[in-house]
């Protein structure tokens, strides 16, 4: 009896604790809900005002009216979507080469492959910013896609996923049915990894879509902007800043990312359960 209280005791704790962290961590996206209804004047007010208001439509007509908001949105969708299918491509076809494949230097290529994972990305935004000026990208879009189309993280996070996840059992046997290296890519590989491709589409799509000092740097052309780009240039009259219109700009920045959140962990869970049920 004892033993069944202590039991019951320590998993009230640990609830208790991951209750109280659930509620630490949503308050930002709270108090970012609540901003977005407030003027400037009622979000600098004390005592804070920690309840909705109704100014929500008026910030978001002003969001409307000093950028163009879903111009921008559909630049980030766009870029965000095309480097998202292009790594998850590019590198989840590298990641199945390291990690189920012997070829001379490949342990090589592979340490040359960490060696740049650890550079910082700052470091190449000025030869990186060179060779698109050479090329005639600068002020584009396509300076944004193409660069990004494959990275070392991914390449990593897929090998190490593959080579625990793809036995090599799978592979003998395709060969023998007669499966060549992109059969097997495509119909061995993919459906096994779909939990790991899950989470790295949706950590290469934060990161594009949150993306803003490369697009500041390269997208010369206004009507190319990003929506991080286009989000840091609300200001108000006479240098103020609408505190209001900003958060309602973030807010509704947001939502992309909360489908796409949604849908890759659905997949994520989803699969991970199949996989347990077999």
């Amino acid at each position: 009896m004892a033993s069944i209280k202590g039991t019951r005791s320590r998993g009230i704790a640990l609830h208790a604790v991951l209750v109280i962290g659930l509620l630490l961590s949503a308050f930002p996206f709270y108090w970012a809900v609540i901003m977005s209804t407030h003027t400037t004047s009622e979000i600098f007010s004390y005592p804070p005002k920690l309840l909705p208001s109704s100014h929500f439509l008026e910030n978001a007509r002003h969001l409307f009216e000093s950028v163009d908001f879903f111009g921008s949105m559909l630049n980030s969708l766009l870029v965000a979507g095309s480097v998202t299918f292009l790594v998850l491509f590019f590198d989840s076809l590298a990641a199945f080469v390291f990690a189920k494949f012997e070829f001379p230097g490949r342990g090589l290529l592979f340490a040359l492959l960490m060696a740049i994972f650890m550079v910082p990305a700052q470091l190449a935004a000025i030869p990186q910013f060179v060779i698109m000026a050479k090329i005639g990208w600068v002020g584009s879009m396509t300076a944004l896609i193409v660069p990004a189309a494959a990275n070392a993280f991914g390449i990593f996070w897929m090998r190490q996923y593959m080579r625990g996840a793809i036995h090599d059992e799978l592979l003998d046997a395709s060969r023998i049915d007669g499966a060549n290296f992109l059969r097997q890519y495509w119909h061995v590989a993919l459906p096994v990894v779909r939990p790991g491709l899950a989470f790295l589409g949706i950590f290469t799509f934060m990161g594009t879509w949150n993306d803003y000092a490369w697009p500041l740097i390269v997208l010369t052309n206004p009507d190319n902007v990003t929506l991080q780009v286009a989000l840091s240039q609300l200001n108000g009259t006479h240098g103020t800043t609408d505190y209001g219109m900003v958060m309602t700009g973030a807010l509704l920045a947001l939502i992309p990312l909360l489908i796409v959140f949604a849908v890759g962990a659905k997949q994520i869970i989803g699969d991970l359960g199949k996989g347990a049920i077999r």
